[in-house]
């Protein structure tokens, strides 16, 4: 028959979940200028932007860009303890 169910040992292709902002993709989030990306973003974000960021909001950043440039390429980066819950995490590359 022309129409036979998939086979039991035979794994099916994972679909991963496409990352959205506010409808706006990753890659075009990635390629956005810091202006055009505060823009997408509510209020009380932009103002903290606006003001500037302070000493451990800089440090955590550093933290976060040491840490995804020690990660090989195709790999996931190593975690990063903070305790800056309030932190506004933008996509960078």
């Amino acid at each position: 028959m022309a129409d036979q169910a998939p086979e039991e040992g035979a794994k099916k292709k994972r679909t991963f979940r496409k990352f959205t902002y506010r409808g706006v993709d990753l890659d075009q989030l990635l390629d956005m200028k810091q202006e055009a990306l505060m823009d997408l973003m509510h209020s009380r974000a932009k103002r903290r932007f606006k003001r500037g960021l302070r000493r451990k909001p800089q440090a955590l950043i550093k933290k976060l860009r040491k840490a995804k440039k020690e990660t090989p390429p195709n790999e996931k980066p190593a975690c990063v303890k903070t305790h800056l819950r309030n932190m506004i995490i933008v996509p960078e590359e």
